[in-house]
């Protein structure tokens, strides 16, 4: 019953900004830790950033100073803004709820994702 749509990607030079775009709809408690992850061919879905319960944030080593996470819990949508984008951020950008069981228990399957693409 939980939907997930990305959107807001695209291309993008490098140290340019992007905003993504995450609604979802369903259960609100599907939604207490939400994460955004990203895949690129051949490598396995990773993990970005991670909107706690707590409403603190957590990032990746490679992101950690670019990226920032924020949500609006009226609307039950949430961002990824994407600030110096490098070229090895090309990626899909996924969101969904950080753990795997809460995914499993509210079915929170992947959406399609967005793509992002930096590149000068």
């Amino acid at each position: 019953q939980v939907h997930l749509v990305e959107s807001g990607g695209g291309l993008v030079q490098p140290g340019g900004s992007l905003t993504l775009t995450c609604t979802a709809s369903g259960n609100n408690i599907c939604f207490s830790a939400m994460a955004w992850y990203r895949q690129v061919p051949g490598k396995d879905r990773e993990v970005v950033g991670v909107f706690t319960e707590a409403q603190t944030t957590l990032f990746i080593e490679s992101v950690k100073g670019r990226f920032t996470i924020s949500r609006d819990d009226a609307e039950n949508t949430f961002y990824l803004q994407m600030n110096n984008l490098k070229p090895e951020d090309t990626a899909v950008y996924y969101c969904n709820a950080d753990s795997s069981s809460v995914r499993a228990i509210c079915h929170m399957e992947w959406g399609q994702g967005t793509q992002v693409t930096v590149t000068s």
